[in-house]
């Protein structure tokens, strides 16, 4: 699978497309919806949590699509953030 440059955190995507202001929901409404705690939400729009497995579901039986396309679109985002950082020097373990 390609990498993608500078994925977009899953927070992002809501925030512009289910919570955009010319027309989406409020977080209040949004968290309610998905019967999660609007601070969990709210930490996930602003990119200070990750998508959980749990919060996959969710987004998928409310938004249509799968849990997985979410948590794919959150391990995209995290391994691009973590390969940014320099690599620990780690050698190849002997076959």
């Amino acid at each position: 699978m390609a990498q993608m440059f500078n994925p977009a955190h899953p927070g992002r995507v809501l925030k512009n497309t289910v919570l955009r202001k010319d027309g989406g929901i409020s977080v209040t409404e949004f968290a309610k919806h998905l019967k999660v705690s609007r601070v969990a939400l709210s930490r996930v729009i602003n990119e200070h949590a990750g998508i959980s497995p749990q919060l996959a579901i969710r987004l998928a039986l409310a938004l249509g699509g799968s849990a997985e396309s979410w948590l794919n679109m959150q391990i995209a985002y995290d391994l691009w953030r973590v390969q940014r950082k320099a690599a620990p020097k780690i050698q190849r373990l002997a076959a």
